[in-house]
């Protein structure tokens, strides 16, 4: 069963149909929608400001979201996918975008409506990522725009697969 800890008078609050798995770890202000799926080792840590996550989100193994104390929080629009061993501390993702494997994005970033963070970037604080865009490297720069349909084709169908597998686990 998931490490579910209130701290500072704050609890986890999840939406209907989240698979949380068995040493994921909710502490505090996190909110979370429905239909997510929080992966294994995956800490979302809200006990120094809030966490926000919408509906339709996977955060995948080993993903870690944190915050500044009093200051940045993390808020995930809907349909994002943050892919394994993702830090995101006090950023904002926007609606359908997808953070890849190993990548960090740090506080008060704007990642736009359907954009992409390779995997190993490092999006530095401030940083705004426009809308559709591939940005990759460290610190992470522009490559290029992406087709808003392919872009959006693409994170559904992982978003579709994270349901799927976490479908799996619950029973």
């Amino acid at each position: 069963m998931a490490i579910i800890k209130s701290v500072r008078g704050f609890s986890p609050q999840i939406g209907e149909n989240v698979y949380l798995a068995d040493n994921a770890a909710l502490i505090g202000d996190v909110v979370i929608g429905d239909d997510c799926s929080v992966w294994f080792n995956t800490v979302l840590r809200g006990d120094v400001n809030p966490i926000r996550i919408g509906n339709r989100v996977n955060v995948q193994d080993g993903a870690v979201l944190h915050t500044l104390y009093q200051k940045s929080v993390v808020e995930i629009e809907d349909d994002v996918s943050i892919g394994h061993n993702v830090v995101i501390h006090g950023a904002k993702i926007e609606k359908g975008a997808l953070i890849g494997m190993g990548a960090v994005v740090l506080d008060y970033a704007v990642i736009g409506e359907g954009a992409i963070v390779a995997a190993g970037a490092v999006v530095l604080s401030g940083t705004k990522v426009e809308p559709g865009s591939i940005y990759a490297g460290t610190p992470a720069k522009f490559v290029k725009k992406v087709d808003p349909e392919q872009s959006k084709e693409i994170n559904q169908k992982i978003a579709r697969n994270y349901l799927m597998y976490a479908s799996w686990y619950k029973g």
